[in-house]
């Protein structure tokens, strides 16, 4: 892959995620402030000391949007990540072995898929213990039942090639099929869908943050921000714009790098075709 055929939108998308994963990664060394820490009045304007005003506490918001970008990405990569990997495996173990494996799977995926995301996740997360790993746990269950979907229908269309039935004929295990003969043929849909899935995680987190089921105070997070300065609305005060540009921005710039790989991915597809 030669650099000058990325396209412009590609490089916005991924310059874009850069910046985040910097903010993320160097947030002790590159805010101004503590994450937590009062520096001034409420709601500030923009300019002078704090570059983006202060917030519903007087917490300086340049600061607390880079420490929630810490907290909003790694919150969101891991339950992305841990979502793929339940999704993959129960998908691909349906396609492979089939009969009642798979329909059981299926039919409960179906199930959990009849549910919005959202009620489901504000309800278990309601009567769940409020912390961390809870909460990127249940995002994933929930998130996974998409992955499965497609999963198993890009597995189903590699399991029936000659290279897998060659595979059954030696004598090799579910496993070895799994991961050395379905999974590297459908990486490309399948890393295409990662990517959604974290812009999703994105957004469903700042979502129930939000309303107040997400990442707890005094934690910086974008969802959480977004609440806490709402207020400010009314009185013409842009605190709850700043972090909701962020994760506006953020979403936007990792659907640009995914629609690059999609049509990267169809374009190979096409070259082989007609080859």
């Amino acid at each position: 892959m030669r650099l000058r055929s990325i396209p412009l939108s590609a490089w916005i998308g991924i310059l874009g995620i850069a910046i985040a994963i910097f903010a993320a990664i160097f947030a002790d060394f590159i805010a101004p402030y503590g994450e937590g820490e009062i520096v001034g009045d409420i709601w500030l304007p923009m300019g002078g000391d704090f570059l983006l005003g202060t917030d519903n506490l007087g917490r300086d918001l340049l600061s607390r949007l880079i420490f929630g970008a810490r907290t909003t990405i790694s919150v969101a990569l891991a339950a992305s990540i841990l979502c793929f990997s339940l999704g993959m495996i129960l998908s691909f173990t349906a396609a492979v072995t089939g009969g009642v494996v798979d329909q059981v799977l299926s039919r409960l995926n179906d199930l959990m898929m009849s549910v919005p995301a959202l009620i489901l996740a504000l309800v278990i997360l309601a009567v769940l213990p409020q912390n961390i790993f809870i909460l990127i746990t249940v995002m994933a269950v929930i998130d996974s039942t998409r992955v499965y979907r497609l999963g198993r229908a890009v597995a189903l269309d590699v399991a029936v090639m000659e290279f897998v039935e060659a595979a059954k004929l030696r004598g090799e295990g579910k496993i070895w099929i799994i991961f050395r003969e379905i999974l590297p043929n459908t990486l490309s849909p399948l890393l295409a869908e990662f990517g959604l899935r974290f812009a999703f995680s994105i957004l469903f987190l700042s979502t129930l943050s939000f309303l107040g089921l997400g990442i707890q105070p005094p934690a910086a997070d974008w969802g959480g921000m977004v609440k806490d300065n709402k207020d400010g609305i009314i009185f013409g005060i842009s605190a709850a714009l700043v972090p909701g540009g962020a994760i506006a921005a953020l979403a936007v710039c990792v659907n640009l790098v995914v629609d690059w790989l999609l049509k990267r991915t169809s374009s190979l597809k096409g070259g082989r075709g007609d080859a």
